[in-house]
């Protein structure tokens, strides 16, 4: 594209030939005002405000800026008398349809209508007629709409259709009584709006207005607050809004993987919590069965005699602990490091072990590095192809899903694989509603089309992999009418998806806990690297292998060395020169026995080898499978401390409870799902006797007799980043002074790694692993007929400990309920909303009926956020032997009227 000559405001600029003048004022500092501007949209020109005078080159006269484009030679004022005289009249005319009442408005001093009549002097219109007013829609639970108030300027309706493809907003009426409203000017509560507020967000006036802040604030009143999303792994980035040591609300910033844009937990279910009365602020001791508050040394010096006894008679190994996949980097390094090096144990293990443990140990194996291959960014930007497996992405992670979305919209092709009926639905090219636990049989399908067909990258095999020609033999036997069969699908969609994907340029493989939480998930995830690494689509832009991470720092957990078997940054423990390593920078012994992985342990203890357990933060009596297995080992422990914001269902089994710190009270990072190292910023104080979390495993080492000591979290950071390669480029200096970091990130001058991958492998060749596609543990029979699957939902995180406690989040969504196919419901007298029994071999729960065609017959699904109805009762706590995941997506069950 060639560059122009344009003169703004006599000011000379070059630009590139299809740069807006709007675009082009921008970049040399001079502001035009816009009303219905949307940067990420093409121009709509619809409020006129942005209109400028252009007097050289081949046009000349009044043109808006936004949608105009700079031809060589332009010459362009931006406020000429022609101009000025265009803006008042434009502000006149939007004043006449807009209800004048702005000491009253609970936007006064934020409005942008306000602030450009007050800058051109407009204070009313010299329109008066009868204009038509409307009711303030006041049913959404987090915001109302007051069209009364409303200029038409029509970005909520292109926010929600065109960048959150949503769709439920539009105009309604004609002539003077045109309006905005919901699609057929039904209730807002009525349509399927997500609560996300990004239309709120963008409303130039107080048309659309948060209920959480009762007063708008004056901006000298509050303080904002740059800081990660504590929800899911996309690390939404946004401000805090504080107001006397209160959040009161949120705002989106312009982050890599957010752009500027939230889901509805992170912009309304993400610091209600945080100052909640339900919180734990001082510790608790249980005495005679009952938590009695206690000081700190108390607490402390209780927590390190009983370590020191079970060190004594049993050994190190006595004793695990559960770090926090919710909680900082720095955070997770000093837990971990309180394990092995005070307490003398690898038996340090996070929820990943839950989640995607098979994609750490899975792509560990075939890549060399268990971690999302690309960005999130460089997927969405310009796929030709999305093909999502086993992923429910806007319920699990919404801003990946809206970008999605927009991908599609874009015209991208989404193929998704998945048992369910998931909401991108309408955004579908093709679903494959395949058979739950038969991820690894499709896979091998594909690549027998993609092999038969010669379209495997035969130059990209030579030359980067290994193990192809035993993949190849055995794929061989999945022919489309097998694999049609086995996973319950139609062979022609088979075969055209394996097309569309090996012959498209940029298609990255997107999965999440479909794949992963099986007894073969590990399988499951390196059949989707035999597929990338089949056409060649590792290291390249635009495509890869991508994990979606399910908490907002699972992946920094693992990173940090919450995993039995690794050190910070995967250095084995297994490796004698890692020991040696670890044991010099931390003064100490370290063991070089195999730690237990979180599902290990629960059995361990049943069998006498584990004595003591210490949880950070993680609620496995809710989260795990088999809930009465889980209670009857935590009722058998001798001792259990739980560090936690809330009396948790598993607090309740704990010896000493401690108060822990939130995420908008400290300071540190998370690493997002694309492995991109972001700040966490304090925003309000810690109440009561709480204390940061990192402090008290320091009090804990040092009373075990390990002193330890750190002056901040970026002093942790320093540390994690001496021992730790991957991370030695990353500090708290070079993420505040504004650098976006993904690791790897090996020096202080290492941008830090956007594509892994790129020239070779982390472990040298891509290995393709030849596997054969077994059933899952349990599979429906006579006495129990149907599959159930588990997963997650759009309004609640994990056991809704956090968004349980916004009273919004509350009022769409409190209680469980499990999805029933429309022909099974007939065939068991079932009706919608109905009270119903789940049992299976372990247990049984009550929830209430949702009939539909989600699911296929003969399957279930229910989410695992509610204490009523926990389906953790049912689930079969069967692992994968390679990760040690649970089944979760997978067992047998029957159900009956309650």
């Amino acid at each position: 594209m060639k560059n122009v000559n344009i003169e703004i405001d006599g000011i000379k600029v070059t630009v590139p030939e299809e740069t807006t003048i709007l675009k082009a004022a921008e970049s040399i500092g001079i502001e035009i005002p816009t009303l219905c501007y949307l940067k990420d949209l093409t121009p709509d020109g619809s409020c006129r405000m942005c209109v400028v005078e252009v007097k050289g080159g081949r046009k000349k006269g009044l043109f808006t800026a936004c949608s105009e484009h700079c031809a060589e030679g332009m010459q362009v004022e931006t406020r000429s008398e022609a101009v000025i005289d265009s803006r008042r009249f434009i502000l006149d005319m939007l004043m006449s349809i807009h209800e004048k009442r702005c000491l009253t408005c609970r936007q006064n001093s934020h409005c942008q209508l306000q602030e450009l009549c007050m800058e051109y002097g407009v204070e009313d219109t010299t329109y008066p007629g009868d204009a038509p007013r409307f009711d303030v829609d006041t049913s959404n639970p987090f915001f109302d709409f007051d069209p009364n108030a409303c200029i038409m300027c029509r970005k909520c309706e292109r926010v929600c259709t065109s960048l959150q493809g949503r769709k439920v907003i539009s105009i309604n009426g004609r002539g003077i009584g045109t309006h905005m409203s919901m699609v057929y000017d039904i209730k807002w509560s009525e349509s399927n709006c997500e609560s996300c507020g990004n239309c709120v967000a963008n409303c130039p006036t107080g048309a659309l207005l948060d209920k959480k802040i009762k007063g708008i604030p004056r901006l000298w009143d509050v303080k904002k607050v740059g800081t990660t999303c504590p929800h899911c792994g996309v690390g939404c980035q946004y401000n805090l809004i504080v107001k006397d040591d209160e959040i009161i609300g949120t705002e989106a910033l312009e982050g890599p993987s957010n752009r500027g844009m939230l889901c509805v937990k992170g912009r309304y279910g993400s610091f209600e919590f945080v100052k909640h009365p339900d919180r734990i602020k001082y510790p608790l001791i249980k005495r005679n069965g009952e938590f009695q508050r206690a000081s700190w040394d108390e607490a402390l010096d209780l927590i390190a005699a009983k370590i020191l006894q079970h060190k004594k008679e049993s050994g190190p190994d006595a004793i695990a602990g559960f770090s926090c996949s919710r909680s900082t980097n720095e955070d997770n390094y000093v837990f971990q490091k309180m394990m092995r090096a005070a307490i003398g144990t690898n038996n340090v293990d996070n929820c990943a072990r839950l989640c995607h443990g098979p994609s750490v140990v899975g792509l560990a194996t075939t890549l060399g590095s268990g971690a999302m291959t690309n960005s999130i960014a460089d997927i969405m930007e310009a796929p030709e192809v999305i093909f999502l497996i086993g992923s429910n992405t806007t319920e699990a992670h919404p801003v990946i899903g809206i970008q999605i979305r927009q991908a599609v919209l874009r015209g991208a092709k989404l193929i998704v694989a998945d048992p369910r009926a998931i909401d991108l639905m309408d955004y579908t090219y093709m679903h494959m509603q395949i058979r739950p636990g038969t991820n690894v049989a499709f896979a091998n399908g594909i690549m027998n089309v993609i092999i038969s067909n010669g379209l495997e990258d035969q130059d990209y095999i030579a030359g980067r992999t290994e193990g192809y020609e035993e993949l190849k033999d055995l794929v061989k036997e999945y022919t489309p009418e097998k694999v049609a069969q086995i996973c319950g699908i139609d062979k022609e969609m088979l075969i055209e998806a394996a097309l569309m994907y090996a012959k498209a340029d940029r298609a990255p493989i997107i999965y999440c806990l479909g794949v992963t939480e099986h007894s073969t998930g590990t399988e499951g995830v390196m059949s989707m690297s035999n597929m990338a690494l089949l056409v060649g689509k590792l290291g390249k832009y635009g495509c890869g292998v991508n994990p979606l991470r399910g908490q907002n720092n699972v992946q920094g957990a693992c990173d940090m060395g919450c995993l039995p078997g690794d050190f910070p940054g995967y250095q084995k423990t297994s490796n004698p020169d890692n020991v040696s390593k670890f044991e010099k920078a931390w003064g100490c012994t370290l063991s070089t026995t195999q730690g237990l992985r979180s599902t290990e342990v629960f059995p361990a203890i049943l069998e006498d080898r584990i004595k003591a357990l210490y949880i950070f933060g993680e609620d496995p009596a809710a989260t795990d499978p088999d809930s009465n297995h889980i209670r009857k080992a935590l009722e058998k422990l001798d001792f259990l401390v739980v560090q936690e914001l809330f009396m948790t269902e598993t607090a309740k089994y704990a010896d000493v409870i401690l108060p822990g710190a939130s995420y908008a009270q400290k300071e540190g990072t998370f690493t997002n799902t694309e492995r991109r190292v972001q700040r966490v910023r304090k925003a309000v104080e810690l109440e009561g006797e709480m204390r940061l979390d990192s402090d008290v495993f320091c009090d804990v080492m040092t009373r075990i007799g390990y002193p330890a000591h750190f002056d901040s979290a970026a002093d942790i950071m320093r540390e994690v980043a001496s021992v730790t390669p991957s991370f030695a480029g990353v500090s708290h200096e070079r993420l505040d002074g504004g650098e976006s970091l993904q690791w790897p990130c090996t020096s202080s001058t290492d941008k830090g790694t956007c594509i892994l991958h790129m020239d070779e492998f982390t472990r040298g060749r891509g290995l393709f692993k030849a596997i054969e596609f077994k059933e899952p543990d349990e599979l429906p029979d006579a006495e129990y007929p149907l599959t159930m699957i588990t997963g997650r939902m759009l309004y609640h995180y994990n056991n809704a400990s956090m968004t349980g406690r916004t009273e919004g989040i509350v009022q769409i969504s409190n209680e469980s309920y499990v999805e029933i196919n429309a022909q099974d419901a007939e065939k068991m007298n079932i009706r919608d909303g109905e009270k119903v029994k789940i049992c299976s071999r372990r247990g049984e729960v009550i929830t209430s009926a949702r009939i539909g065609n989600v699911v296929s017959p003969n399957e279930v699904f229910m989410t695992f956020h509610f204490a009523d109805g926990n389906v953790n009762e049912i689930t079969n706590s069967v692992t994968d032997e390679l990760s040690g995941i649970p089944e979760y997506k997978v067992c047998a069950v029957k159900i009956e009227k309650a």
